[in-house]
């Protein structure tokens, strides 16, 4: 029973993590086109768009002292691999937006102390993006 409500607190966080990058991103004028698009080879947590531009987000949410650096440890080769893959799976089924330039980039959002909850205002913590090789 703790592992399921351990999950279930991990999925809540995680998608304010990904809300808060959202909002972040479409208040810079960027516009959603996906959001965790899945296919057999990885996960797309965000897809944006401006014009000429796309933007592959992988959102990471963290609590302070998290063991894999704030999220920069989950952004090792394997994972920028399966995003890549998931990516050219994406572009299958969107032909109009494969001559447009992307950028893969993380965004790390620090998470508010589990005492404080999910209710901290979007000015609490500052979300760290990190440019992505692949």
């Amino acid at each position: 029973m703790a592992a399921l409500d351990t999950n279930r607190k991990s999925l809540v966080a995680g998608g304010w993590a990904e809300q808060r990058a959202l909002d972040l991103l479409r208040g810079k004028g960027w516009w959603l086109l996906s959001r965790n698009w899945r296919c057999r080879w990885g996960e797309l947590d965000l897809v944006m768009a401006k014009p000429g531009r796309l933007l592959v987000v992988e959102v990471k949410g963290r609590r302070p002292g998290s063991r894999d650096g704030a999220g920069r440890g989950a952004l090792r080769w394997p994972k920028r691999r399966r995003m890549e893959r998931a990516w050219r799976c994406w572009l299958v089924l969107h032909p109009e937006q494969a001559q447009v330039p992307v950028e893969m980039v993380a965004a790390l959002v620090p998470l508010p102390p589990p005492l404080v909850g999910l209710t901290a205002g979007p000015n609490a913590m500052r979300v760290r993006w990190i440019r992505l090789e692949v």
